[in-house]
């Protein structure tokens, strides 16, 4: 299996945002889409990838530094003093046991998907998971109608 086609089953939608957009709309779009991860986008070009890790990670130094004394809120915050600027990507040809590397590997639970300076998506671990079992699935079922018809013995 290949990213190409995890990408067919999944669908090609992005969510995005810009890099002025404030973090806190960048959160409503994120939990109303369910997305863990938007799409930075300056025009055409992908700058760079917001996750819940980066506002998770925000969340946590401010929480330190509000021990010390007062802080902006995070609302006022925006995506470019968050964002992940140069995220690993992945070609839609390669291989699903190369991916998985990539994301061990890179610690990225979303990857974008370029072809040349095309962003195609972005694949998430669930949709790796998701693409495993359902071949698992499928092979399991031709096994399982292989045995059937097996040719009995006399």
């Amino acid at each position: 299996m290949h990213v190409k086609e995890i990408l067919k089953v999944k669908g090609q939608t992005l969510v995005s945002t810009a890099p002025d957009a404030l973090v806190s709309d960048a959160v409503i779009t994120m939990a109303k889409t369910d997305m863990g991860s938007v799409v930075v986008m300056e025009g055409e070009k992908m700058v760079g990838m917001l996750t819940f890790r980066e506002i998770m990670r925000v969340l946590a130094k401010r929480q330190k530094e509000h021990r010390q004394g007062p802080t902006p809120p995070i609302a006022d915050l925006r995506v470019r003093d968050l964002m992940f600027t140069d995220p690993q990507v992945v070609t839609p040809d390669m291989d699903l046991n190369e991916l998985r590397q990539v994301m061990i590997e890179s610690h990225q639970r979303y990857l974008p998907v370029v072809e040349g300076e095309h962003l195609l998506g972005v694949i998430s671990f669930i949709d790796v998971a998701r693409a495993v079992l359902d071949e698992q699935g499928f092979e399991n079922k031709m096994l399982k109608a292989y045995i059937r018809d097996w040719p009995a013995e006399n």
